[in-house]
């Protein structure tokens, strides 16, 4: 009796296991048997589950967490496109979702010497600096660190006014409209990110690391946005 090929195997695993995400019967979020019970109802090697799972990994439809199993991908809650920049909160909408955001720091500073040098402002700036949580519904989609020059603001500024979208705030209440953004992006792993509720399963991000100008190329902006991983769907459209 001729065996079947490891590759047929791990083919038919992924095939079966891909079928059960797509049609909702392995719910997102749920966690994947172990290798041995996969072994066992499939009627093979652990190696050959293991080389089915990475590749479900690389398609996107699970993730492996360290001591904690495998699990469905949640799938992608908010679309966007990266060639463009703009509101958070407009692209949550334009998804049928309901924005919300939460802050947990409003403080006026001056900048550290690192910030200075990737704003390309002054030592000793002052900026007002803001940490957000950003939901989609109830979901957190991503955090925000955002640095915003203090000379952009009028005088009698109160920081407590900051509380929704702020290239909102920048349109309605300063008459300013970021029309350009300068970005780096990066894959980031982090426990130090996150925080608040739910922060302990938020480790793996897309972080846009990001300068916006306006109009008359004035930086308005510094902003550090970690996107969950599986929570944005950023999209590319890209030519020759």
């Amino acid at each position: 009796m001729t065996r079947a090929p490891k590759t047929f195997l791990s083919d038919r695993i992924v095939q079966t296991i891909k079928s059960e995400i797509l049609s909702g019967t392995l719910a997102p979020g749920s966690k994947l048997p172990t290798e041995t019970e996969l072994g066992e109802r499939f009627g093979v090697s652990r190696a050959t589950v293991r080389s089915a799972i990475k590749e479900l990994d690389v398609l996107g439809l699970v993730s492996a967490r360290q001591g904690s199993g495998t699990f469905v991908r949640t799938q992608a809650s908010v679309g966007d496109g990266l060639e463009k920049m703009g509101s958070i909160t407009d692209a949550i909408l334009a998804s049928g979702k309901r924005p919300h955001q939460e802050y947990s720091r409003r403080t006026i500073r001056a900048v550290t010497p690192d910030e200075a040098e990737r704003m390309q402002v002054p030592a000793g700036t002052d900026v007002l600096e803001l940490r957000r949580r950003i939901f989609a519904d109830n979901a957190i989609v991503c955090y925000s660190y955002d640095l915003i020059p203090m000379s952009i603001f009028p005088p009698d500024f109160d920081p407590e006014e900051m509380t929704g979208s702020v290239f909102t705030y920048f349109k309605t209440r300063l008459g300013l409209h970021p029309a350009l953004g300068l970005a780096n992006v990066h894959a980031v792993e982090s426990t130090n990110v996150a925080w608040g509720d739910e922060s302990e399963k938020h480790r793996l991000f897309l972080l846009l690391d990001q300068l916006q100008y306006d109009r008359n190329n004035v930086l308005v902006g510094y902003s550090k946005t970690y996107f969950v991983e599986g929570s944005y769907l950023f999209k590319l459209v890209r030519r020759n």
